[in-house]
C-alpha cells in the first residue's frame, strides 16, 4: 500500500507549491517528491522556454547504451557472487512456469501503462493535472489505484473478465499519474528504462537463484524503509525546512528510495516463487495477476526515481 502511495503522490506537489512558498524554495523542494520528480519548474513559469531546463532534441548514444547494458551484466555477475553466495537448486518446472505468467502481466501492464500514459500526455491531461488542486489530485489518485488494486486483489482468479477489468483499471490510474513523465527528454526516458531493466533483471536474477526464503524476512525492514521514503517525500509540503533539511529529504527520497524499491524486488520475487511451490502443492490457487502488482509498482518506483537523478547530472552538466 506505501509502495503505490509512493508512485500516486507526484501532481500534489506541483500545485501546492504553487500557491504556498516562495520561488526559489519551490523549484528545490518540488523535485523532492516522488510525484513530482519529473517535471522541472520551468515547465509551470512557461511551456516556452521548457527546453532551457530539458533537452528535448538529444540524440540517444546507441555505444552509450551498449556500453551501459555490458556494465549491466558484469552488474549481474558480481550482485550474484556477492549475495548468493549459497544458491538454491535449479528452478522447478512449476516454478518456471509461474514465473513466466507473472512476468507476461508485468510486461503486459508496464507496456499499457506507457501507452495509456502518452496518450494522456498528448491530449493534454498532464497540464490539468499539475493545474488542479493538489489535494484533490493526490485524494483521487490514490483513490483510485488503491480501490483497483484492492480490487484486484481480492477478486478470485476464477472471475476473469472482472479481475482482468481491475487490473486495467490500476494500469490506467498509473498512467495518468505518471503522463508528465513525457515532458522530459526521450532520451533521458529511454536511458532511465534500460537501467531500470538492467536493475530489476539483476535483482530478479538473484533472487530468483537465492537459496529458498532468504530474502523474505526483509519483509519488516522494507515496510519501515518505504515508510521512511514517504515521510521524507510529504515531509516539505506540511514542514517548514530549510535548504540543508530539503536536501536531506531530497537524498532520502532519491537514493534511500533506489535502495528500498531494489530490496523489494528481491522479497517480491522468492515471495512468487513460495507461492509457486504452494500452487504446486494445493495450498494456494495460482493468480499471477495479483503476483505482478508488486513488480509493476516496484519497476515504476525504480523508474521515476532514475528519471530524476538522470535529469538532475544533466542540469549540473549545463
Amino acid at each position: 500500500m506505501q509502495r503505490l502511495g509512493c508512485s500516486s503522490s507526484r501532481p500534489l506537489t506541483t500545485s501546492f507549491l504553487h500557491f504556498t512558498a516562495g520561488k526559489s524554495a519551490q523549484r528545490r523542494a518540488f523535485s523532492l517528491l516522488h510525484g513530482s520528480r519529473q517535471i522541472p519548474w520551468s515547465f509551470f513559469k512557461s511551456r516556452s522556454i521548457t527546453t532551457q531546463n530539458v533537452p528535448l532534441q538529444r540524440t540517444i548514444s546507441w555505444q552509450r547504451m551498449a556500453i551501459t547494458a555490458g556494465g549491466v551484466a558484469g552488474a549481474v555477475v558480481i550482485i550474484d557472487g556477492f549475495l548468493n553466495r549459497e544458491t538454491r537448486d535449479g528452478l522447478s518446472t512449476a516454478e518456471q512456469a509461474y514465473l513466466h505468467d507473472t512476468f507476461k502481466y508485468t510486461g503486459g501492464g508496464l507496456v499499457l501503462t506507457a501507452l495509456a500514459a502518452r496518450s494522456m500526455f498528448k491530449s493534454g491531461l498532464a497540464f490539468r493535472i499539475m493545474a488542479s488542486n493538489p489535494w484533490l489530485v493526490l485524494g483521487v489518485s490514490l483513490v483510485g489505484s488503491i480501490g483497483t488494486m484492492m480490487g484486484t486483489f481480492f477478486t478470485p482468479p476464477e472471475k476473469t473478465i472482472q479481475k482482468h477489468l481491475f487490473w486495467l483499471g490500476f494500469n490506467a490510474c498509473q498512467a495518468a499519474t505518471l503522463s508528465p513523465l513525457f515532458l522530459f527528454s526521450p532520451a533521458i526516458l529511454s536511458r532511465a528504462a534500460l537501467y531500470t531493466i538492467g536493475i530489476v533483471g539483476s535483482l530478479s536474477y538473484v533472487g530468483a537463484t537465492a537459496k529458498n526464503d532468504k530474502f523474505l524476512n526483509m519483509g519488516g525492514p522494507l515496510l519501515a524503509g518505504v515508510t521512511v521514503v514517504a515521510l521524507a517525500s510529504l515531509a516539505p509540503m506540511a514542514l517548514p525546512l530549510g535548504v540543508r533539511s530539503l536536501a536531506v529529504t531530497e537524498a532520502i527520497s532519491l537514493y534511500g528510495g533506489l535502495a528500498v524499491f531494489g530490496g523489494f524486488v528481491l522479497y517480491d520475487m522468492q515471495k512468487i516463487l513460495l507461492h509457486a511451490r504452494q500452487v504446486e502443492q494445493g495450498v494456494m490457487k495460482a493468480d499471477p495477476i495479483n503476483e505482478s502488482v508488486g513488480l509493476e509498482l516496484d519497476m515504476i518506483n525504480i523508474f521515476i526515481r532514475l528519471v530524476q537523478i538522470l535529469a538532475m547530472q544533466g542540469n549540473n552538466k549545463r
